[in-house]
């Protein structure tokens, strides 16, 4: 009889003997030890099961809930951490802390697409989200853009209609042509964000290879209350890379994920992408040299100068998706002292929703997840709540009290006194053209091609003849070259839409 070789059979035995001493005892939520995971108590081997199995319902109730509601916008997205090193002292402008010389912060960025389901493919035409938290050393701030300088709409009371018109319709549960488009006809704010959306623009190749914008304008304060009004640009060190509409239908029938693909091997290989952050910035007293209003998101500063403060550097893959992309909760109000917000209407609005919808999607005490959960110790009267698992004690829970020493710290700010009426108005000089026209003129030939056969495609699938029309008027008022080629791709006559 042969034997087997004793090396062999001391290894395999070394091998269990790891094994058991690397093993865990598995225990239900409560903590207490599980006796089986494979078989449910029954009345005997065919019988029933019984409701006293505490751990198959567990299990069971446990997986029912493993999802939570999907965000309304910018539902799938992508995570990754690393840190932002500041290059620049910008005390000058800003007391924020992590603009001071080699200042090194933590962060966690989430990339997304803003319409398309959590389920959509990786390659839908769609704004990119672009949110980083930074977890620095006086509270977490959320620089929230997307990777499109201007936004589709500049007052937060149109975001509901805006995002209706863009989602399926509520008849075929499909996104139609036809409805967003009827709300852009109404809408010519929309014109330069559409000229961006549609170009190859898009559709970015990685999310290494795209931009990122804060989109609006927020207020920088310094130490002497000083304020200055700035725009930030996440600029890519790898440049920018797009895709044209017949090299995504390629590789969405190949892979449904390549940009979190594309950004996770680089990250394991070592390839760590990066990007500048650059702020444009203008002074109050120049406000009136614009010939648009400098807080009109569907706007950009041309011909203002950007200056480099800073890199992010991404350098880590989370270690659980659901835990830090999932449940990454940003919103814009998640301010530090030495920024604040400009008044832009947008702005304003999502001031309020975004904290709001985090609410309700993660609940009352969302910040205190490990991916919410700033630095420092919070300390403040926000008490109980839903999943409150924060270390609050002592009786006193308001302010003031005779028996705790606690202290605000006030911010100067010397910008000047808002006083006026009450009134629902557009804002001064909309200008909804012009910068469209810009864009499409900086574009080369065979981008400008690209855009008129992309966006002539979607128009095309519009049934209402005077919608298509309208619209061909706004990108004609905005260079008439792009609205007389667009027309015609269309079918239309000139008068129709001059």
């Amino acid at each position: 009889m042969k034997k087997f070789p004793t090396k062999l059979i001391t290894t395999a035995v070394s091998v269990v003997l790891a094994s058991m001493v690397n093993a865990q005892v598995l225990t239900d939520d409560n903590g207490a030890p599980i006796a089986d995971t494979k078989n449910s108590l029954t009345v005997g081997n065919n019988g029933s099961v019984l409701l006293q199995d505490v751990h198959l319902i567990e299990k069971l109730q446990r997986f029912s809930r493993e999802r939570i509601p999907e965000r309304v916008m910018h539902p799938r997205g992508t995570g990754a951490q690393g840190y932002f090193l500041a290059s620049k002292d910008f005390s000058k402008y800003t007391t924020a802390s992590l603009f001071k010389k080699g200042q090194k912060t933590p962060v966690l960025v989430r990339f997304s697409s803003v319409i398309h389901s959590k389920g959509s493919p990786e390659t839908a035409r769609d704004p990119r989200g672009f949110a980083v938290k930074f977890y620095t050393k006086t509270g977490n701030w959320d620089l929230v853009g997307n990777h499109l300088p201007t936004f589709f709409i500049r007052d937060a009371i149109k975001f509901p209609d805006f995002t209706h018109a863009n989602k399926p319709s509520p008849v075929t549960n499909l996104q139609d042509p036809s409805r967003f488009f009827d709300f852009f006809a109404k809408t010519p704010e929309a014109t330069q964000t559409l000229t961006w959306l549609f170009s190859d623009h898009g559709i970015p190749a990685s999310y290494r290879t795209m931009d990122g914008f804060g989109v609006h304008a927020f207020k920088l304060i310094n130490k002497n209350g000083d304020i200055k009004w700035a725009k930030f640009h996440w600029k890519s060190h790898q440049g920018i890379k797009n895709l044209t509409s017949a090299e995504a239908e390629k590789i969405q029938g190949k892979d449904f994920s390549h940009m979190t693909r594309d950004l996770y091997d680089n990250i394991k290989q070592g390839n760590y992408p990066k990007w500048d952050l650059m702020v444009k910035l203008i002074d109050p007293k120049d406000l009136d040299k614009y010939d648009f209003n400098i807080f009109d998101d569907t706007k950009q500063w041309f011909d203002v100068p950007e200056v480099k403060v800073g890199t992010l550097v991404l350098d880590k893959i989370p270690s659980n998706f659901f835990q830090f992309t999932e449940m990454a909760a940003y919103a814009p109000s998640r301010m530090i002292p030495g920024i604040a917000p400009s008044p832009d209407k947008m702005l304003q609005g999502r001031l309020f929703s975004y904290a709001d919808a985090q609410i309700y999607r993660l609940g009352t005490n969302y910040q205190l997840l490990p991916a919410n959960r700033p630095l420092i110790k919070v300390n403040n009267y926000n008490i109980d709540g839903t999943m409150n698992f924060s270390d609050q004690q002592g009786d006193v829970n308001y302010y003031p009290s005779h028996h705790v020493n606690d202290q605000v710290t006030p911010e100067k700010d010397n910008s000047a006194q808002l006083q006026g009426y009450m009134v629902r108005e557009e804002i001064s000089k909309p200008k909804n053209f012009y910068q469209a026209g810009i864009l499409y003129r900086k574009f080369s030939p065979q981008e400008r091609t690209n855009l008129i056969s992309n966006l002539s495609g979607a128009l095309a699938q519009v049934t209402d003849k005077g919608i298509q029309a309208k619209m061909v008027s706004y990108f004609y008022k905005a260079d008439h070259e792009y609205g007389q080629r667009l027309g015609d791709k269309l079918g239309l006559k000139p008068n129709h839409y001059k």
